[in-house]
């Protein structure tokens, strides 16, 4: 491990060096890069620097214990640097653990009600609102780019880009099938229903990541509508594409301008072949990725909230760390869920790392 940090030290110092060139700005893919790795390795450096601090007050210490007079102040410091050493060297294993590759991405959200009728649109709305006040928590930004909805305010289907450091890394997570469990309030017998809906997350990919060939597109323009079939704007600014080979389409109509909206369309169908292509090479090793804390499937059932026990349970946790208090997740407080399944994950990497 100690060879290891050394490196990554030495290969930060050499980034930093690398980005003071002003050749490095000439080039706008390579000074990414280099960002994106800087961001990687500064957490691990840093706390390797203050490991290395620790111990080095631990030596020091160690020294003073012959001397009577600063015998016990030499053991009080011996005692906080001993401590801090080891919660860095605990903080250290986690920090080397296989990253994901991209966690330093936004991320593409796609929600659509599912069986339930028109109570799991209104769920599908209840889950976007969650997002929505969760994203601002975080200091991300929220951009909608498609949206169907219902008379009722229900949503059949609303695509989104969150931007925000960390956005991929937290929101990984909640691609999965959500089920709610309620009385709807279209239910005039007051029975309690379960539906459900379904959340897709995929990290956002740059054009660096997947470049698309135009001849490949087919580009159409259509007047934006809305609920009840009400138009937002009377001008065709909203954009579909159409990648030909694979038959991706992709809408987007959020924004008045068709610029935006074809900007917009390209970031999505972009994201979209880039996924496809991850999937397909990593098929190979998709049953070791759904082992741990699961695979995030839109087909896997991850959550269920149930609104007369006011409980959220995730049922990717075990034992009492599975449940959460529903009024607080609903209104935006993922952080529980997300922190207990990053926990769990990097359990499950320690294990199979063999620590």
């Amino acid at each position: 491990m100690l060879d290891k940090l050394q490196a990554i030290d030495q290969r930060l110092e050499a980034i930093v060096s690398q980005m003071e060139d002003p050749a490095t700005y000439a080039d706008p893919d390579l000074l990414r890069r280099l960002t994106r790795e800087q961001k990687e390795l500064e957490p691990v450096a840093e706390a390797y620097r203050a490991c290395r601090a620790a111990e080095e007050r631990l030596a020091s210490a160690q020294e003073l214990l012959g001397d009577p007079e600063l015998r016990e102040m030499a053991q009080e410091e011996m005692q906080e640097a001993r401590e801090e050493a080891e919660r860095l060297r605990e903080e250290l294993k986690i920090l080397l653990l296989p990253r994901d590759p991209n966690d330093g991405k936004n991320v593409v959200m796609e929600i659509r009600g599912g069986v339930g009728g028109e109570e799991a649109m209104l769920f599908a709305a209840d889950l976007f609102r969650m997002y929505v006040m969760y994203a601002e928590s975080r200091g991300w930004k929220l951009e909608v780019v498609s949206r169907s909805e219902t008379e009722l305010g229900g949503i059949k289907t609303i695509e989104c880009v969150i931007e925000g450091e960390g956005a991929w890394s937290r929101l990984k997570y909640e691609s999965g099938a959500h089920r709610v469990q309620r009385v709807p309030v279209t239910e005039s017998s007051g029975r309690i229903q379960t539906s459900a809906a379904t959340v897709a997350v995929l990290p956002e990919a740059e054009e660096v990541d997947f470049r698309i060939d135009p001849d490949d597109l087919k580009i159409d323009t259509f007047r934006s509508s809305g609920a009840g079939g009400q138009h937002i704007n009377k001008t065709e600014s909203a954009i579909r594409i159409t990648h030909l080979p694979t038959g991706v389409v992709v809408e987007c109509q959020d924004e008045r301008s068709q610029y935006k909206n074809k900007d917009r369309a390209m970031q999505i169908l972009r994201t979209r072949l880039y996924e496809a292509e991850r999937e397909k090479q990593n098929a190979a090793i998709a049953a070791q990725r759904k082992s741990q804390v699961g695979s995030g499937d839109r087909s896997e059932r991850i959550r269920t909230y149930n609104f007369p026990q006011g409980r959220v349970t995730d049922h990717r946790l075990t034992g009492d760390n599975k449940n959460f208090a529903i009024d607080a997740v609903i209104n935006g407080g993922l952080d529980p869920i997300i922190d207990a399944l990053t926990t769990a994950r990097q359990a499950a990497k320690l294990a199979e790392a063999g620590e």
